[in-house]
């Protein structure tokens, strides 16, 4: 049985736009838009009544002679449904599907957006606006003051967490959505074969890195008590993930410990562990966030790789949008060899593609000084001249060629 509800949604979820198109909208001398109120129909008499009926018959006929309806066949049932429904409606001496005021559920659901993180509908301001906010690549809206309410952000792909779900503590302040823990690296052992392959890949351009560097992960805490510890490292964003370091320091490493838990909600027991970087050469190591799905961990890596190879290559006092420029230049070289390799059906391999999409989106609309427009003058040398050549007038200029 269909209730009022449903009728509203029926009608101008359907039905609206042919209406307005034939009747212009009006009846009664007035607009019949959304959230109107029209003239009761009780008044109306049977000769009236009659009246109408043979203006919507002589419509029908002279749009069919007309041809003036994309999909007769659909728009004739439409009409006719229209009109038994306000025939009815007339002798029933019951209001139209037309004469409610439209600020019901049904409106809500196909005219007022929810919030895709608290699932209510999203609040209208003073001035009775509705106003929300919107991530640029993911679509994903939300009330304004979920960016103050302490709405967790997922450390890798920074959509919210919704009311729905709950994401992943990784012990040291971040958490992790359940798509994005699903390919996360979360200990060095793990990372060491994604280590050989961008290792291959920098020989693939005749870049190899000659010294063995060690890779470590770790937890935040760690990787800032490092970054504060290299008096010679490089320029750093405010929430850094990797960092290529110069010092001998103890750095503490994480290894992972048997799971616990049930289901996909939860993280496994990591154990950390000191670890002495003795100085040989100029780099005494590689250090990445844990945690991170294997294709944001290496972006990081290919990023902070580069910063080890202008190093042993004696790239030396370099302006930092500079290094900082062709480091994310190789990064986003990476990962778009990656995306190309990305092939399959399913959920999981969608899933990874729009990852790695993402990940290129945020290296290219970066808006900082420092690694944005350091990418895109970085980017544009590298199209324009070849990765050799730049690499070439950057060690002899300390700029990118134009």
């Amino acid at each position: 049985m269909t209730t009022d509800d449903d009728c509203i949604m029926d009608w101008f979820g359907s039905t609206h736009e042919v209406s307005s198109r034939r009747y212009n909208g009006r009846y009664g001398g007035r607009t019949a838009s959304m959230g109107t109120i029209l003239p009761s129909t009780s008044s109306i008499t049977r000769r009236e009544i009659e009246s109408i009926d043979r203006a919507i018959a002589i419509s029908f006929a002279d749009e069919r002679r007309g041809n003036h309806v994309i999909n007769e066949v659909f728009q004739v049932k439409e009409d006719e449904r229209l009109a038994r429904a306000l025939q009815e409606s007339l002798k029933l001496g019951e209001p139209s599907p037309w004469n409610r005021n439209v600020s019901g559920s049904c409106y809500n659901e196909n005219n007022h957006p929810r919030c895709d993180v608290c699932k209510n509908f999203i609040r209208k301001n003073t001035a009775g606006v509705v106003v929300y906010k919107a991530h640029p690549f993911w679509g994903q809206k939300y009330c304004a003051y979920h960016e103050h309410d302490g709405t967790t952000r997922c450390c890798s792909c920074e959509r919210m967490e919704s009311k729905e779900t709950r994401y992943v503590a990784l012990g040291d302040g971040r958490k992790l959505c359940l798509e994005c823990i699903d390919s996360a690296v979360m200990d060095t052992t793990e990372c060491q074969p994604l280590y050989n392959d961008i290792q291959k890949f920098y020989e693939s351009m005749g870049m190899k890195v000659e010294q063995k560097i060690p890779l470590l992960l770790v937890e935040r805490q760690a990787l800032n008590e490092a970054m504060n510890g290299e008096t010679n490292g490089h320029y750093h964003m405010p929430e850094t993930r990797g960092l290529c370091l110069s010092e001998e320091q103890t750095i503490s490493t994480v290894s992972r410990q048997p799971r616990t838990g049930i289901g996909m909600n939860w993280a496994p027991n990591m154990r950390r562990e000191p670890y002495k970087l003795t100085r040989i050469c100029e780099v005494t190591a590689i250090l990445i966030l844990h945690g991170l799905p294997r294709l944001l961990t290496g972006t990081i890596l290919a990023h902070e790789m580069m910063h080890a190879w202008l190093r042993l290559n004696e790239y030396v006092a370099l302006r930092q949008d500079v290094e900082e420029g062709i480091c994310q230049v190789v990064a986003h070289m990476w990962l778009t060899s990656q995306m190309g390799s990305i092939s399959g059906q399913g959920k999981r391999f969608a899933l990874e593609k729009k990852l790695a999409e993402f990940f290129k989106y945020q290296i290219e609309s970066d808006q900082s000084p420092v690694y944005g427009n350091g990418f895109r003058a970085g980017h544009r040398a590298v199209v324009k001249h070849g990765l050799q050549k730049t690499l070439y007038n950057i060690r002899s200029t300390g700029n990118f060629p134009f």
